[in-house]
C-alpha cells in the first residue's frame, strides 16, 4: 500500500510539472478580478495614506519643534528640547516614497487609459510628496527612485534644485492637462469628489506655496512667476473660499478612520506649550476652545485659563505648579479634518507678497481673510472686534502675517517647521533645557538603511550639502 501510494504521488508531481504547464495561467486566473488597475483605484489610498500621514507627523514632530506642544512630564530630552534622534526621518523617507511607487502607477495608469485629469492629479500629487521630501532631507533620489524593476536598487541623488524644477514643470503640466468637460469617471474621490476646478486650484495653491518656498533663491525668479500666476486668475486658478480648501474630511466609515486608533492617546502626558497659550492668549483668540482645554490649579478642581509649560524647559516638573492645558481630544476623534493646503494659507501667501511689494492690493485685506478663514476651517467664527487688538491688527510687518500664518498652519503636517526656516518667524523663545546650542534643526538625516545600501550616492549627496546633520540648511534656507 505505501509503494502504491508512492507511486500516485510520484506520478501527480509528474503530471503537475508536465501537463499542467501550458495551461496553468488559464486555470489560475480569477474571472471575476480586473486585469488592469484603473487611476481612480490609486486615488484614495494616496489621499488619505499622505494626509493621515502629515496629520500624524504634525503632532509627533512639528507641534514640539515649534513650540506647538510637548510631552509632560518630560524630566530630559525630547524633540521640544532640539534633542533629534537619528532616525527622526525615517517614516518620512519610507512613507513618502512608498506612496510615490503608487502616483507613479497611477500616473502610467492614467496615460495608457488618456484621462487627462487623472494624470494631472497624479502629477499634482508627485509634486507635493517630492516637496515634503526634500524640504526634510535636501538632496533626493527622484529620477531614479523607485525603479527596482528597471534593475536600480541604488539611485543616484538628484540636487534639490533639480527637484524643483522638476515639481514646477509638473505643476505647470498639471495645470494645462485639466479638462473640466470630462468626467472623473473612476469612482468618488474623498478629497474634491470629482470636482476637476477644485483639483485644478489645489494644483494652483500648491505652486504657490512652493514658489514662496524657494523666493530667497534669486536665479528661480519666483516673486515674477507668483506675480504673474496671481493676477491671471483665469489661467491660474487658486483656492478662493475655505469650501474649496484641500481638507479632507475624516468620516469615521472604514477605511477613512482617525490616524488614531485611541483618541486618549493624543493627550496623554502631554501638554500645550506656553508659547503657543500665550500668542492664542495675547490675541484673545477663539480658537482656543477648539485647541485645547483650559489649565487646573495643582489640586485639579479649579480652572485657570489657558496656560502652557515652555518648551525645552530645565529643571524637575515639580517647578509647574498647576496642571497645563491639554490638546482638545476632539480633534482626533472623527469626524475631524486633515489639513494638506488651505484657502487660509493661500491669502496669508497673497498678504505676504503685498507686503513685500510683489502684487498691487492691499496687504492687510488678504491678511484679515487669511485670519477669518484659518478659524473657519476649525469651524470657528472669528469674534467681533478681533482686529481692533492691537496684537491683531496688521501692522504692516511681515512677522505679524507669519505669526497669524503660523496659527493657520497648526496641524498641517510639516509646514509650520518649513516656514519659520524660510522665514525665521514666528521668533520661538530660546530655553535652558534645549540642546543643540539651543537652534531648532533644519532637516532631518538620512535613514541609516541608505547609508548602509546606497553609500556611494548617500556619500556624494552628503559632500554636495556640507554634512549630514540637522543644522546643515537646505538650497532654500537663508
Amino acid at each position: 500500500m505505501k509503494k502504491y501510494i508512492a507511486t500516485l504521488l510520484v506520478g501527480s508531481l509528474v503530471w503537475a510539472s508536465t501537463s499542467c504547464t501550458g495551461d496553468f495561467e488559464e486555470i489560475n486566473s480569477d474571472p471575476n478580478r480586473i486585469d488592469q488597475i484603473s487611476p481612480g483605484t490609486l486615488l484614495n489610498p494616496i489621499i488619505y495614506g499622505l494626509s493621515s500621514f502629515g496629520t500624524d507627523r504634525a503632532d509627533a514632530f512639528t507641534f514640539q519643534v515649534m513650540q506647538v506642544a510637548l510631552p509632560f512630564p518630560s524630566a530630559n530630552g525630547g524633540i521640544h528640547r532640539y534633542d533629534i534622534s537619528e532616525g527622526a526621518g525615517n517614516s518620512t523617507w519610507n512613507t513618502y516614497y512608498k506612496w510615490l511607487i503608487n502616483i507613479k502607477e497611477m500616473e502610467t495608469s492614467a496615460i495608457t487609459n488618456s484621462d487627462v485629469n487623472y494624470e494631472a492629479i497624479a502629477l499634482t500629487l508627485r509634486a507635493y510628496t517630492l516637496s515634503q521630501l526634500t524640504d526634510s532631507f535636501g538632496d533626493i533620489p527622484m529620477v531614479e527612485a523607485s525603479r527596482a524593476e528597471d534593475g536600480i536598487f541604488q539611485p543616484q541623488f538628484d540636487t534639490q534644485e533639480a527637484v524643483y524644477a522638476q515639481i514646477f514643470q509638473d505643476l505647470e503640466r498639471a495645470n494645462s492637462l485639466y479638462d473640466d468637460s470630462k468626467a472623473m469617471i473612476y469612482g468618488d474621490d474623498i478629497l474634491f469628489h470629482n470636482d476637476v476646478t477644485k483639483w485644478r486650484k489645489f494644483t494652483n495653491s500648491l505652486h504657490l506655496r512652493l514658489l514662496l518656498r524657494v523666493s530667497g533663491r534669486a536665479e528661480m525668479n519666483s516673486f515674477a512667476k507668483l506675480a504673474a500666476m496671481v493676477t491671471n486668475a483665469e489661467q491660474y486658478p487658486v483656492f478662493e473660499n475655505t469650501a474649496e480648501s484641500a481638507i479632507l474630511q475624516v468620516t469615521g466609515v472604514t477605511p477613512n478612520l482617525s490616524p488614531w486608533g485611541r483618541a486618549i492617546d493624543f493627550t496623554t502626558f502631554r501638554s500645550i506649550s506656553e508659547f503657543f497659550a500665550d500668542q492664542l492668549n495675547a490675541l484673545e483668540d477663539p480658537r482656543r476652545t477648539k485647541f485645547m482645554t483650559q489649565a487646573r490649579d495643582v489640586d485639579g478642581t479649579t480652572y485657570i485659563g489657558y496656560k502652557g509649560i515652555p518648551s525645552g524647559y530645565d529643571g524637575n516638573d515639580n517647578q509647574f505648579q498647576f496642571l497645563p492645558s491639554n490638546h482638545n481630544r476632539a480633534l482626533v476623534e472623527a469626524p475631524m479634518i486633515s489639513l494638506l493646503l488651505t484657502y487660509a494659507e493661500v491669502e496669508f501667501i497673497k498678504a505676504e507678497l503685498a507686503q513685500r511689494g510683489v502684487i498691487d492690493t492691499e496687504a492687510a485685506a488678504h491678511y484679515e481673510n487669511g485670519v477669518k478663514a484659518a478659524m473657519e476651517q476649525w469651524g470657528i467664527e472669528i469674534t467681533e472686534g478681533y482686529f481692533e487688538n492691537p496684537e491683531a491688527a496688521y501692522d504692516g510687518s511681515l512677522e505679524r502675517i507669519m505669526l497669524q500664518k503660523y496659527l493657520g498652519l497648526y496641524f498641517n503636517d510639516y509646514q509650520q517647521w518649513f516656514e519659520y526656516r524660510r522665514t525665521g518667524f514666528p521668533s520661538l523663545p530660546k530655553n535652558e533645557g534645549m540642546l543643540n546650542n539651543q537652534q531648532a534643526p533644519v532637516r532631518f538625516r538620512y535613514p541609516v538603511s541608505v547609508q548602509i545600501n546606497n553609500p556611494d550616492n548617500y556619500s556624494a549627496a552628503v559632500a554636495r550639502m556640507g554634512a549630514d546633520d540637522i543644522n546643515t540648511k537646505v538650497w532654500w534656507e537663508k
